[in-house]
C-alpha cells in the first residue's frame, strides 16, 4: 500500500514462471474507483511506477477539466470567458474543440453547455474557440461548460498512451465500472472478459463480452431516482433505470457516443451510430 498526496494506492503482485508478473492496483480519482490490472515481465517496482504515473496523470486531467473544482482551468474559464476572450492551455483547447465538433456529429445530443443557465439547444454556437489565438469566449452570459460526459473517456486515452510509453502491452483499466480500457490479453485468454451485471436488451447477447485493444463505455441511470443526463433538445432529464453500453477503439469517442445515444430517441440512434461506427451498442436494463 502506497500513500499518495490525495489518497492511497493499494496494490498486489504475483509472479508466475509461465505467465510473468500480474499486478493489481486500485485507488480513487476523478470521483470514482480506479481498478488496474497489468501483465508482463516487469517487476513489482516497475509496475508500481506505471500506476503512480497513471494516478498523477488523472490528477492533471482533473485540474484541467473538472468544472466542479473551483481551481481548475475549466472552472476559471467558465467564470471569466463571458467577460473577454481567455487564453486556454493547448490540451484543454483540444478537448473543447473535440467536444464542440461532437455536438454537430451527434445532431446536438452531446452538448457540453447543457448545464448552463437558461440553456437552449443553440447555446453551444455561442462558444467561440479561436485556434490562432487559442482563446475561448462566451458570446452569451450564463454559459457553463461541463465535461463530465467526456472526461473519463479522455482519461482512458491518456492512460493508453502512458502504458505504451512504459511498454505495457497487456492491461485492463476499469474506471467506476462505466469506462473500461482493455489492452492486449489476459494471461489465460486472448483478450479480457467484461461482464455487465445487468440484463442485455438485444437478441442472443451474452452477459459478458470479450474486449481486446478496445474501450467499453456505459452511460445511464443506475436507479429510477438517480437521473443525471439531460436531453439537450428538451432540457429534461432522461427517465428510467437503464443504460447504453458501446464498444469503440477510442475511449473519448465511446464516452461521447454512449452519452449521446442515452439522450437520443430510437429514431435518432441509426444516424448517430452510422457517424461513429462502434463495434457494438447494447441497451442495458
Amino acid at each position: 500500500m502506497k500513500q499518495k498526496a490525495f489518497g492511497v494506492i493499494q496494490s498486489y503482485y504475483k509472479h508466475s514462471p509461465v505467465y510473468g508478473g500480474v499486478f493489481y492496483a486500485c485507488f480513487f480519482s476523478m470521483h470514482t474507483r480506479i481498478d488496474i490490472v497489468l501483465c508482463g515481465q516487469q517487476s513489482e517496482e516497475e509496475f508500481l511506477l506505471v500506476v503512480d504515473a497513471i494516478y498523477d496523470r488523472l490528477c492533471q486531467i482533473e485540474k484541467l477539466g473538472n468544472c466542479y473544482d473551483a481551481d481548475s482551468e475549466l472552472a476559471l474559464l467558465n467564470q471569466f470567458a463571458a467577460i473577454r476572450p481567455q487564453p486556454v492551455s493547448h490540451e484543454l483547447y483540444n478537448m473543447l474543440a473535440f467536444c464542440v465538433d461532437c455536438n454537430a456529429r451527434t445532431n446536438g445530443h452531446f452538448d457540453i453547455t447543457v448545464h448552463s443557465t437558461d440553456y437552449t439547444p443553440d447555446l453551444i454556437s455561442k462558444v467561440q474557440l479561436s485556434p490562432k489565438e487559442r482563446t475561448l469566449f462566451f458570446q452569451h452570459p450564463g454559459i457553463n461548460i461541463n465535461l463530465s460526459g467526456f472526461l473519463k473517456g479522455y482519461a482512458l486515452e491518456s492512460i493508453r498512451d502512458l502504458l505504451r510509453s512504459y511498454e505495457v502491452k497487456d492491461a485492463l483499466v476499469n474506471m467506476g465500472n462505466s469506462s473500461v480500457l482493455a489492452l492486449g490479453k489476459h494471461p489465460l485468454i486472448d483478450g479480457w472478459r467484461v461482464g455487465f451485471g445487468q440484463n442485455v436488451v438485444s437478441q442472443n447477447q451474452e452477459q459478458e463480452i470479450l474486449l481486446k485493444d478496445e474501450c467499453l463505455t456505459i452511460s445511464g441511470n443506475n436507479s429510477f431516482e438517480r437521473k443525471h443526463i439531460i436531453i439537450p433538445n428538451s432540457g429534461k432529464l432522461v427517465e428510467g433505470k437503464w443504460a447504453v453500453a458501446v464498444v469503440t477503439k477510442s475511449g473519448a469517442v465511446g464516452e461521447v457516443l454512449s452519452t449521446a445515444l442515452f439522450a437520443a430517441d430510437a429514431r435518432q440512434w441509426k444516424s448517430i451510430k452510422e457517424e461513429f461506427s462502434p463495434r457494438l451498442v447494447l441497451k442495458l436494463v
